[in-house]
């Protein structure tokens, strides 16, 4: 007699008949060559295509292919370009003048009249943030003008912003999708219903969106942007995107090839796809590219400094377990090599002030000598502290825990929900728990807010109740320079000092991982896994 089958099996077989037919179907109605076509699948769904609630990696990634704003970043995480042609800071790095292009036009519309477009001017830009800052809009993104006291089109080429304070960070965070040039027409002609009628500049446009199934974009051509050939970009016609649920039905399409990329590093195929080592096994080199790198993202333990709990408050102890574990061994075994120990501080490596040389190495003879000092010092022969974490990282904690046991510190892990977690670590009720901080925008001082005693929780995101002076007063200096590297400096000065007072233990930094079929060309990589298509070639 048959074993009964599974639902969970029952289901994953359906997903794949379903797909397999979808995707036959599709190709064979497709008027468009399956060369110029960049398929790939989104597990999560997409919420909206109105770049103002772009809070998601799977919004970000789709209305990023849609819309453009006064800047964009590059791979190497600079500010360039993109509808403001050039601009200029003020000496007080108040006032930023942004000089527009003359030659972006946005997607085609009949709204727009005769000529079905028209050009982007100052105006537009007037109206798109004063529609980020719309508290009936509700834009999660608005807090990204915090900083800003005015902004408005001095004519139709010129476009303006007054800051509050100098914030040497502010083009990143205009880097942002919450920052995107949207038409006022448009907009409001479609009013909640511009999630799924978006028009924007981008290089790709929008063309159908069966929500929940796929998600269609077809080149727009009269992007302005071009290549270093004098090309017009983009080079593919159209973006197919499925929403099969769960990562591993998107990797079974993948190696059969009927999607053309997938991020990430799911535990549901890590050991079908890579060795221990973090390799390509064999049988997958003929067919597919790996890509990696650096992820603006630090995993981490954090202390709440203001616990009365005396492990908690030992400067001995949070030493001890910062020294007592092999990061570079956790993340062989824990992640197949892929992540980078943190041996460094906080700042993530790809961030200017990132420093591999502050942090703590594998010492487990110091962290033993520590313990026994902190027993002698305390006349307690049995230490004692419990990590809390989630059931994503039990795998780590459960790991430091056998390994900081070696030492004579007790660890015990205690498990809860993320938002319990969330809830308990803003209000100060854990005393140890692990977290995570992917950075809002790619500047360091992101990161260092975090150790500000002005921020913290749960009016800010200082969970540790980390306080020094000093270190305050660096943090208030860099916001006043100018000056990349001595901000830089700075930067490394102040993650040095956290790394010594020790309210935190590094874990790793993450990494972006891309797989692609061996026939894209052009799919970069980038510290905010941000995903760009306009220069992609599929052969």
């Amino acid at each position: 007699m048959l074993k009964p089958i599974t639902k969970h099996l029952i289901f994953y077989l359906s997903i794949c008949c379903i797909v397999s037919f979808y995707t036959s179907c599709t190709k064979n109605k497709s008027n468009v060559k399956d060369h110029l076509v960049f398929r790939y699948n989104e597990h999560k769904n997409i919420g909206s295509l109105d770049p103002v609630f772009s809070k998601d990696i799977a919004d970000i990634w789709a209305t990023n292919q849609l819309f453009n704003g006064l800047v964009q970043m590059d791979e190497q995480l600079h500010v360039q370009p993109c509808i403001a042609k050039n601009w200029n800071i003020s000496e007080d790095g108040l006032t930023y003048n942004f000089n527009l292009r003359s030659d972006v036009f946005f997607h085609k519309h009949e709204l727009f009249g005769k000529d079905s477009t028209r050009t982007v001017i100052a105006k537009d830009f007037e109206y798109s943030l004063n529609r980020l800052l719309d508290k009936s809009v509700a834009s999660p993104g608005s807090w990204v003008l915090n900083k800003v006291k005015s902004f408005k089109a001095i004519n139709d080429s010129i476009f303006q912003i007054h800051l509050k304070q100098p914030f040497p960070a502010f083009l990143g965070l205009l880097t942002m999708k919450y920052c995107s040039v949207v038409p006022k027409e448009i907009v409001e002609h479609y009013k909640t219903d511009f999630r799924s009628n978006p028009i924007g500049t981008g290089p790709f446009k929008f063309k159908r969106w069966e929500e929940n199934i796929k998600l269609v974009f077809r080149k727009n051509k009269l992007y302005f942007e071009r290549d270093f050939e004098n090309k017009q970009l983009p080079y593919l016609e159209a973006i197919a995107i499925t929403f099969l649920p769960d990562k591993q039905s998107e990797f079974l399409q993948f190696t059969q090839g009927n999607i053309d990329f997938v991020s990430g590093l799911d535990a549901s195929y890590k050991d079908e796809i890579l060795t221990a080592d973090g390799q390509l096994r064999s049988q997958y080199q003929p067919h597919v590219n790996m890509i990696r790198g650096p992820y603006l993202n630090t995993e981490y333990l954090a202390f709440y400094l203001d616990s009365d709990i005396p492990e908690i408050q030992s400067e001995l102890i949070r030493q001890a377990i910062n020294y007592g574990f092999d990061r570079k061994k956790m993340m062989i075994y824990l992640r197949n090599g892929i992540g980078i120990p943190a041996n460094g501080g906080f700042i993530p490596k790809g961030l200017p002030g990132y420093n591999n040389s502050i942090g703590y190495s594998y010492q487990p003879e110091k962290a033993k000598a520590l313990i026994t000092q902190f027993k002698n010092d305390s006349r307690n022969n049995t230490p004692e502290i419990t990590i809390t974490t989630t059931s994503n990282y039990l795998s780590f904690c459960e790991y430091i825990q056998r390994e900081l046991q070696k030492t004579g510190l007790i660890v015990n892990v205690d498990v809860i929900p993320p938002a319990s977690l969330k809830d308990a670590k803003a209000h100060g009720k854990l005393n140890l728990f692990r977290a995570s901080w992917v950075a809002d925008y790619p500047d360091a001082e992101n990161y260092l807010s975090l150790y500000y005693s002005k921020n913290f929780a749960p009016n800010g995101p200082n969970y540790t109740h980390f306080k020094n002076e000093l270190f305050d007063a660096w943090y208030e200096q860099a916001f006043k320079e100018t000056h990349p590297k001595k901000r830089e400096l700075l930067y490394t000065k102040m993650d040095s000092l956290i790394l010594s007072e020790t309210p935190i233990v590094p874990l790793f930094y993450d990494e972006v991982v891309r797989f692609t079929r061996k026939h894209i060309n052009g799919l970069g990589i980038n510290p905010i896994n941000l995903l760009d298509l306009k220069r992609v070639k599929k052969q």
